[in-house]
């Protein structure tokens, strides 16, 4: 596997980007991984694979003086449920503050990113920082073009 070139740097930018989600909303290891442009020496193709891996090691190096800053517990799959082990202390805390926050999990234990996902941060933060604009969680509404099943 390909090594992040430094680390401390980009876990600091993903913990950035967490800060900004909204006490009540998710966000999804990929779509933070998404709006951080890939690092120096690491090819757009190996990001892709990657990104949402190492947005996961930033926030599995949180520390405990950094944690009551950095809302981990808004960072989910893209299933829209939580990554880690279901019986685990860290998932049942990560439900509960979600469940705190008005976050409500389906009978399959996932969110529905329509009624919680995160859009991204404002567009001059974004740009402020050197990022890329976040992609929707959410489905496209449905007057949008759809194809037609053949089936």
């Amino acid at each position: 596997m390909i090594a992040l070139p430094e680390p401390a740097k980009y876990f600091q930018v993903v913990w950035e980007i967490v800060r900004q989600v909204p006490y009540g909303q998710v966000t999804t290891f990929k779509q933070i991984g998404e709006m951080i442009p890939p690092p120096a020496g690491v090819e757009a193709e190996d990001y892709v694979r990657l990104g949402a891996r190492w947005v996961g090691d930033a926030l599995n190096a949180v520390s405990i003086p950094d944690e009551p800053t950095v809302p981990w517990h808004r960072v989910i799959n893209s299933r829209g449920s939580i990554s880690l082990p279901e019986a685990s202390q860290g998932a049942a805390l990560q439900r509960g503050r979600l469940r705190a926050e008005g976050v409500e999990f389906d009978a399959r234990d996932r969110v529905d990113f329509d009624r919680c996902g995160w859009e991204g941060p404002e567009a001059a933060w974004t740009t402020a920082h050197g990022l890329l604009p976040a992609r929707s969680l959410r489905k496209p509404p449905n007057d949008a073009p759809q194809q037609m099943s053949l089936f």
